[in-house]
C-alpha cells in the first residue's frame, strides 16, 4: 500500500470549490493512479474524518504554446471531490492565525 501523502497531492481551492465547502464536500488534487477506495483510506488517515463517498475525475493536458516552441502541455491531473459523512468533522484547510 502506497504512503497517505503520496495519494493525496494537494487540496483544489477555487471559486466553485469554496462553494462546495458550505455543502460539507471537498476538493483536492490526487495521484492520476489512486482509485477511490485509496483515496478515501488515504483522507481519513490523514485528516481523522469519515468519508461518505468519493467522486473522481481525469483531466488531459492541454496543448500549450512555450515562449517561441509551439509545442508543449500542461501535466494531466486527477482531481476527487469528497463528501463527508453525517456529524463528521470539517476539514481546516485555511489556517487561522
Amino acid at each position: 500500500m502506497r504512503d497517505a501523502r503520496d495519494i493525496i497531492i494537494r487540496p483544489l481551492i477555487s471559486e466553485k470549490s469554496t462553494e462546495l465547502m458550505e455543502q460539507n464536500k471537498y476538493t483536492f488534487v490526487v495521484s492520476r493512479k489512486a482509485n477511490k477506495i485509496e483515496i478515501k483510506r488515504a483522507l481519513e488517515e490523514i485528516f481523522d474524518i469519515q468519508v461518505k463517498s468519493v467522486n473522481t475525475a481525469n483531466f488531459k493536458g492541454k496543448a500549450k504554446r512555450l515562449g517561441r516552441f509551439p509545442e508543449g502541455k500542461t501535466p494531466a491531473w486527477k482531481k476527487a471531490v469528497i463528501t463527508l459523512a453525517e456529524g463528521s468533522k470539517p476539514i481546516e484547510l485555511f489556517e487561522s492565525r
